[in-house]
């Protein structure tokens, strides 16, 4: 069942979206190999998943409403991270027989993202503890 939106969530949503798509865009516009590995698609992976994992411990530390939600971790991780593009290089990859490439961009993809995600939230629950002194 979809839920409809109010507008001030369209607009949190949209403006997220915005910033993580433009964000995305300037950062992998120009592709950065490193060796046969391109890795723009890696490096906004990583980043958007650390930036999401800090954000799974500030959101309900600070007590944010649900549309601070829709801004940071569903339209700008959203928009700024990109599934699709890790899919059509690890296609291209298969299509190229690389298949030490393909392999090695699925784990660094996976494993790296995780561990973004495990350090935001590591890194901010630390901060948050600090604070807490």
């Amino acid at each position: 069942m979809i839920i409809p939106m109010k507008g001030i969530e369209i607009a949190f949503l949209a403006v997220g979206g915005l910033f993580g798509t433009f964000l995305r865009y300037g950062i992998t516009k120009s592709p950065l190999i490193l060796g046969a590995l391109p890795v723009n698609v890696l490096i906004v992976n990583v980043i958007g998943s650390f930036i999401l994992g800090a954000f799974a411990v500030l959101s309900p530390q600070w007590n944010l409403d649900q549309k601070y939600t829709l801004l940071a971790a569903i339209g700008f991780c959203g928009s700024f991270t990109t599934m699709s593009s890790f899919a059509l290089e690890s296609s291209n990859m298969i299509d190229n027989k690389q298949y030490s490439m393909i392999a090695l961009n699925v784990i660094t993809n996976v494993g790296l993202s995780l561990g973004a995600i495990f350090g935001g939230k590591a890194l901010v629950t630390a901060i948050v503890s600090e604070g807490l002194k």
